[in-house]
């Protein structure tokens, strides 16, 4: 891969000064095993939340791969996160019975509600949004999922509650009923 290339490549990832020392359990479990990357990159983002820029370098060097195939990877596969992630990831429902029920109208009080689009993460990391194709919840529809606890039934009012008591629980406020 060309130098120039490679430098436009890496502007996708964050570029965070990370301790790669954490790293170092990874490499000694998968050293000398074939096939490993994949699991490398995963433990790598259950570490970090992520996988920074600074960290994927250290992986290159220390297992012997080109960034190029690294970076490859790390872009290819949707499980892999390039960037910080808030505290709170809502992923959003698209699939058809969400669609049908207001997935729209629920998406669009959540992004007024927070002030970004989906794939961003508020200003002060609280929240990440990202739109899913299904969260196997139809019943439930319209639902998000915010750190795995799952919300159905909702309306642009009643989602717009549960960030704001969400938000005021994180500022050690009174937290009211959604």
């Amino acid at each position: 891969m060309c130098t120039s290339c490679e430098q436009q490549l890496e502007t996708k990832f964050a570029d965070d000064n990370v301790d790669v020392a954490l790293l170092e359990p990874i490499f000694t479990e998968y050293a000398g095993k074939a096939g490993s990357l994949i699991s490398i990159l995963q433990k790598t983002q259950e570490i970090y939340g992520y996988l920074p820029l600074t960290a994927l370098k250290a992986i290159a060097d220390k297992t012997g791969h080109k960034r190029a195939k690294i970076y490859g990877i790390a872009t290819f596969y949707s499980q892999f996160r390039l960037n910080p992630v808030g505290k709170y990831v809502i992923l959003q429902c698209h699939g058809t019975a969400c669609h049908v029920l207001g997935a729209e109208k629920i998406g669009s009080a959540i992004c007024d509600e927070l002030g970004i689009a989906p794939g961003e993460t508020t200003e002060d990391g609280l929240f990440t949004l990202e739109d899913v194709a299904c969260l196997g919840c139809c019943s439930l529809a319209p639902v998000i999922m915010i750190n795995g606890e799952t919300y159905g039934k909702l309306t642009p009012d009643n989602v717009r509650k549960i960030l704001q008591n969400i938000g005021e629980a994180e500022k050690g406020g009174v937290v009211s009923e959604a």
